[in-house]
């Protein structure tokens, strides 16, 4: 599993104290650029209309989905987009900005503009795969819930923070029609550190087996690493390590894409990620 990454991530909402570059500035010393425009695939999810409106919102300038827009901005969401896609097709980590799992099929929400790991979960079920999400981030992925709440092709599952933006989430949401029971939501407490997290890990991939699918996703947030600004939870390095080690020792074809995580440890979690990939490997 490589990084992908493209420096160009930087110069969107380059200065918020929430999802700014702080982030991931850490890895342009490490990284080159990996180039790949995924404004192609946009419209797999949401719609022209939809994709139109956030061009303009951001050429325009202005605020959207709670962060400053800028045209920057829209070229790193087709970028982020561009990388998650990449990263599914080869079984890397994508390393973006603007994050993805709170972007609805015509909303803009919680620091994301495009669903970066929905599209590119969409793209393989149009290829005939079934795909497991395994969303890992702090906070409730609703929108990539929402998008895949109806398939019977993808089985997502949040391990999350209970009672914290965006204040879904709850175990009794488990899907509806053809996708009913293929929504799994696991809310911890707040508190909650890498025993309930590898706990809700393993039951995940229980189901997960059942499921059988050809690609498991990661949306790997990092929100609910102990030194996150926003959140309570108390995972460690340790606790991520774990998590690539016991996803990679059950599935063969495993990608990644970065979601939330507000500190500046995020290298460090994924470092910890994806040798826990590749430890399970030899």
């Amino acid at each position: 599993m490589n990084i992908l990454f493209n420096s160009k991530f930087l110069l969107h909402n380059p200065d918020s104290f929430g999802e700014g570059t702080y982030r991931i500035e850490e890895f342009k010393d490490h990284l080159g650029d990996t180039v790949s425009d995924g404004e192609e695939y946009i419209t797999l999810v949401h719609s022209e209309e939809y994709k139109e409106h956030i061009k303009e919102a951001c050429l325009s300038g202005g605020i959207l989905a709670e962060v400053e827009v800028s045209p920057a901005s829209y070229e790193a969401a087709c970028l982020a987009v561009g990388l998650t896609v990449l990263a599914s097709e080869q079984g890397d980590f994508a390393i973006v900005r603007p994050p993805g799992h709170h972007a609805k099929f015509e909303r803009a929400d919680g620091f994301c503009l495009f669903n970066n790991m929905a599209i590119a979960v969409q793209k393989l079920v149009l290829e005939g795969k079934k795909v497991f999400i395994l969303d890992i981030d702090g906070h409730h992925g609703d929108g990539t819930q929402s998008i895949f709440y109806s398939s019977n092709r993808v089985l997502y599952c949040s391990i999350h923070q209970r009672y914290a933006y965006p204040w879904t989430g709850e175990a009794y949401e488990t899907g509806e029609g053809d996708g009913k029971e293929y929504t799994i939501n696991i809310p911890l407490s707040a508190g909650s550190g890498d025993e309930q997290l590898l706990t809700a890990v393993d039951y995940s991939i229980t189901r997960a087996e059942q499921f059988n699918p050809d690609v498991v996703g990661v949306s790997a947030g990092f929100d609910g690493y102990e030194r996150d600004r926003l959140l309570n939870l108390k995972y460690t390095l340790k606790g991520y390590y774990e998590c690539g080690f016991r996803l990679s020792k059950k599935f063969t074809h495993i990608f990644a894409v970065l979601e939330g995580g507000y500190h500046n440890d995020i290298k460090k979690c994924t470092d910890s990620f994806i040798a826990g990939i590749h430890r399970a490997r030899e």
